[in-house]
């Protein structure tokens, strides 16, 4: 088993085994030609890459990210996904050697019938969302899913099979890595590309949502006048189901794209959701259940369809830089590189532009959004400062109201001191007298028996009453001592 990351490529010349045939069609650094397997005779297409030559030169593909696209197609093996069978590499070029994929596009293919149910349309996005549930439980994230890259592998089939195309933009998706980017086609890109996010699984979900809009319409949701316009549609999810488009169009069909066109990623239905919708499961059953009936009752005009291809297909450039570098590489590489350079350094400058413009338009949308949110905020801080102020003046004022009341106690504390101290002196002089009348009584009574017994019954009643007073005396003095510093600290309980 290869191991994932290391890329192989065949330091051959793949003419030595291939037989190179007529041009299929070209982008902006690639060419796919048909080919022929001399040792066995199978046909395949023959993908060539131009390679950046130099670090200061913008022409070619970087070498790392021609081996992203070769290692993440070495991964993969699915019914619905373009198969790579060998790589090559020489001095200017990597060339894929992929899967023939001769049935065409499937927006043209469905251009082509008078009309087109529900139950149709649903088996062709079923297929493609097969092979992005395997793409997604690789963890790969395609990224420029289109309807110029579901191709059909034999459109002259019952049912054509489906076939997903184009990995350049593909990257497989690292747990907690931090991941942007922008790039993709404006008009099927997520919003998270526009407003350079978080990228994961989630973008490719939003471009299904856009192709299958388009399928059942004709109409794409998103695209506007000008890349600034489409992209600010994009960020605002600024689409309807129009009435003139859609009047065909069955309500489960609509919440399915709805489930897609979901701006946040969290609530975007993901590849098992879109697999487990009711529009999609009824795909291919027998019973009438009323999903399926309701689709198959449904006719979907194809003029739409047919014009809205014809339009995209008329709109896209003629790319064929790579057969003018072929044919004309060394002039420019002595003559014209310095004008070349110039150019699209202009180029580029231009589209830059296009996008800070783009960008700028949706940083002026948040700006105005976190404005209205930190008036918001400051309005209700104001409040929570002032109801912290009146909290505070309160403690102060429960401090205050502590202090005095410690400070009555203390002197209630000192008072009842002093007092006590009174009456034990009191109770001294008292007792003193007591003596002094005990020895007095004494001395009037002669010595004897009834004498002695008189003294002592007449000094226990002297005492007894002598006490009484003292008590009586003492219970009113600390009483009277006791409410005097209530009374006047004026506090009431």
């Amino acid at each position: 088993m290869r191991t994932p990351g290391m890329a192989v490529f065949k330091q051959e010349n793949v003419e030595d085994f291939y037989e190179i045939g007529e041009a299929l069609g070209s982008g902006q650094f690639a060419i796919v030609k048909r080919c022929i397997e001399k040792s066995t005779g199978n046909k395949y297409a023959a993908k060539f890459i131009k390679k950046r030559l130099t670090r200061a030169s913008r022409r070619g593909v970087k070498k790392e990210e021609i081996a992203r696209e070769v290692d993440i197609l070495q991964q993969l093996q699915h019914p619905n996904i373009v198969a790579l069978h060998d790589v090559y590499e020489n001095r200017t070029d990597v060339v894929l050697i992929l899967e023939l994929v001769s049935g065409g596009e499937l927006f043209d293919f469905l251009a082509q019938k008078e009309s087109l149910s529900e139950e149709e349309a649903t088996q062709f996005i079923k297929q493609v969302l097969d092979g992005v549930q395997y793409l997604h439980s690789k963890k790969i994230t395609h990224f420029d899913l289109k309807p110029e890259n579901i191709m059909l592998l034999d459109r002259d089939a019952t049912l054509p099979r489906i076939k997903i195309i184009d990995f350049g933009l593909a990257h497989k998706i690292q747990d907690g890595a931090d991941f942007k980017n922008i790039f993709g086609t404006p008009e099927f890109v997520a919003p998270e590309i526009v407003n350079y996010e978080q990228l994961g699984l989630e973008a490719d979900m939003w471009s299904i949502g856009v192709i299958t809009y388009i399928l059942l319409s004709g109409a794409s949701p998103f695209l506007g006048d000008t890349k600034q316009e489409t992209l600010a549609n994009i960020s605002a999810v600024n689409y309807e189901f129009d009435e003139e488009f859609f009047s065909s169009t069955s309500e489960l069909a609509k919440n399915f794209i709805r489930g897609l066109l979901e701006k946040e990623t969290r609530k975007r239905l993901t590849i098992q959701d879109a697999l487990n919708h009711p529009w999609i499961k009824s795909c291919g059953h027998t019973e009438e259940d009323s999903a399926a009936s309701e689709k198959k009752a449904k006719q979907l005009k194809t003029k739409l369809l047919k014009e809205y291809t014809i339009q995209s297909h008329s709109s896209m450039s003629q790319n064929n830089t790579y057969a003018n570098f072929e044919r004309f590489a060394h002039v420019v590489e002595d003559i014209g590189l310095m004008e070349t350079g110039l150019s699209e350094v202009a180029e580029a400058y231009r589209t830059l532009q296009g996008d800070i413009e783009a960008l700028l338009s949706i940083y002026n949308d948040k700006e105005a959004w976190y404005k209205e949110e930190r008036e918001t905020a400051k309005k209700q801080l104001s409040q929570a400062c002032h109801k912290f102020r009146k909290v505070e003046a309160t403690r102060k004022l429960v401090q205050e109201d502590m202090k005095a009341v410690d400070v009555c106690l203390e002197s209630i504390g000192k008072r009842y001191n002093h007092r006590q101290g009174q009456l034990d002196a009191l109770r001294q002089e008292l007792n003193s007298e007591l003596q002094w009348l005990q020895d007095l009584m004494g001395s009037l009574h002669p010595e004897g028996t009834n004498s002695s017994i008189h003294n002592r019954s007449l000094s226990t009643h002297v005492k007894k009453a002598l006490e009484d007073l003292l008590h009586l005396t003492c219970e009113g003095e600390v009483c009277s001592e006791a409410e005097q510093p209530l009374t006047e600290s004026g506090i009431n309980y």
